[in-house]
């Protein structure tokens, strides 16, 4: 497997688990009801900002990978097939 894959799928692993943390502790927080109600709006609009940009960092790993020649290039490829697969990527 190729470390160039690898390396992009865990960056995206990553930062999806950071994502995911940002939003369980808003909506914990959103639903402990200690704090005021201006807070707990500004804990929801959060929530969609999050939300929207883990989406993006999604779209971005799905591009970045079909722009490389597809899941099944990177998976699957050894040694100089890797590197003639990205040479042929960055080449057009």
């Amino acid at each position: 497997m190729n470390l160039l894959f690898v390396g992009m799928t865990l960056s995206v692993i990553g930062k999806g688990l950071l994502a995911l943390g940002v939003v369980w502790v808003h909506v914990t927080m959103a639903n402990e009801r200690s704090i005021d109600d201006l807070v707990v709006r500004s804990f929801r609009t959060e929530l969609i900002v999050t939300v929207i940009g883990f989406a993006l960092i999604v779209a971005g790993y799905i591009i970045e990978v079909s722009a490389f020649g597809g899941f099944g290039t990177f998976a699957n490829c050894v040694g100089t097939e890797c590197n003639a697969a990205i040479i042929n990527a960055l080449s057009q």
